[in-house]
Formats: structure tokens, C-alpha cells, sequence
């Protein structure tokens, strides 16, 4: 198993922490290896961010990403500045409410998921980064969600834990139910359907 993954959004989604929590996740719940990077634009609130993770079975030598396989976006910018860096076939994961898609993505499998008005619903809009990693690990299962339940467990305040728990359900339940129907597509795009299984 060898996973490129970039998740991208702006400061104060959270994008770094739930990086974080992914690495987590395989390095000591699944026996596997992970390294993460990430970087930030001149403002840390509101400016863009990114994390990148590498996710193994073997140790990584090379921590830095060449060519995604694995892409979240949670921002406009995001989306233009780094979907042209996914591999050709590789998996798009947006927050279809922030996102509005192009012919950009016409060669990938994308899948949308509505992650801010879920956790509005659940109560906290901050938790919209682990409803993303919730719907990550459903459709790419590049982490599975027990071990990823217990790196959200061991990663956020012990008082936010069973709010962060649910975000994850959300988003997770939200992936498996979307796998059944196949990926969405821009709009007015000619796009062919990807066949999941």
C-alpha cells in the first residue's frame, strides 16, 4: 500500500489536524507508516492551507508528495490551485458547498459531499475537517474507520470527542450510501459516468 494524499482548504478548517489524525490512524492503528507535511499562505486564518500525507506499508524514505492519488479540497482555491497536481484517474473528494467544479476535473472520480451543513446540523461548524475525513476513509478506504475513530479519539479535546466521533459517522455513512450511486459530476459537463463498485 502506497497513498499520496493532500487535503486543502483554507486557515481554521482544520486541514493540518486532520492530516494529522489520518497519519495517526495507519502509523498506530494499522501497522503502517505515515509522514506529513503542510504549509501555510501569509495569513494562518483565512489563508490557504495544506497538508500532505504519505501513507505506507513500508517505511516512507520520501516524505514529500510528487503526484497526489488522493485529493480532499475545501475551498475555491484549493480547487484551482491543486487539482491539476491529482494523478489522471485519481480520486477527488470536495465540500460541495465551497467547491464548484470544472472541466478541471473531468479526468478524475469525483465524489461531493455537503461537509459544513452536516456539522452546522451536529451543532459546530469547526468540525467540517473530521466530516471530511469521516467521507475519505468511506470512499478511498486509504484508513479504515475504526482506526481512524480512535485517532479522532486520541487527537481532539477529550470534551469535543463524542461531537467529533459523530462528524466522522456523518461523513462516513454519507461516503458508504454514495458509493452505491457513483460519483458526481460538474454540472453542464461531458463527463462519462465512472462505474464503482
Amino acid at each position: 500500500m502506497y497513498k499520496e494524499i493532500r487535503i486543502a482548504g483554507f486557515g481554521g478548517q482544520g486541514v493540518v489536524l486532520s492530516a494529522n489524525i489520518l497519519g495517526r490512524a495507519v502509523s498506530l492503528y494499522e501497522n503502517g507508516f505515515a509522514t506529513m507535511t503542510q504549509s501555510y499562505g501569509p495569513e494562518a486564518r483565512g489563508g490557504a492551507a495544506s497538508a500532505s500525507v504519505v501513507l505506507s506499508s513500508e517505511p516512507v524514505l520520501y516524505p514529500y508528495i510528487t503526484k497526489p492519488d488522493i485529493l480532499v479540497v475545501m475551498s475555491q482555491e484549493a480547487y484551482t490551485r491543486f487539482t491539476p497536481e491529482l494523478k489522471s484517474e485519481g480520486i477527488l473528494l470536495v465540500e460541495e458547498d465551497l467547491v464548484k467544479l470544472d472541466a478541471t476535473s473531468t479526468r478524475n472520480k469525483v465524489f461531493s459531499i455537503p461537509a459544513t451543513r452536516f456539522a452546522e446540523e451536529l451543532g459546530k461548524k469547526m468540525i467540517l475537517n473530521v466530516v471530511m475525513l469521516g467521507f475519505l476513509s468511506a470512499i478511498t478506504g486509504a484508513a479504515g474507520p475504526e482506526a481512524c475513530r480512535k485517532a479522532v479519539s486520541d487527537m481532539v479535546p477529550s470534551r469535543f470527542k463524542d461531537l467529533n466521533l459523530q462528524a466522522f459517522d456523518k461523513g462516513f455513512e454519507f461516503g458508504r450510501n454514495l458509493l452505491t450511486h457513483g460519483p458526481a459530476q460538474p454540472e453542464h459537463s461531458t463527463l462519462e459516468t465512472v462505474e464503482t463498485e
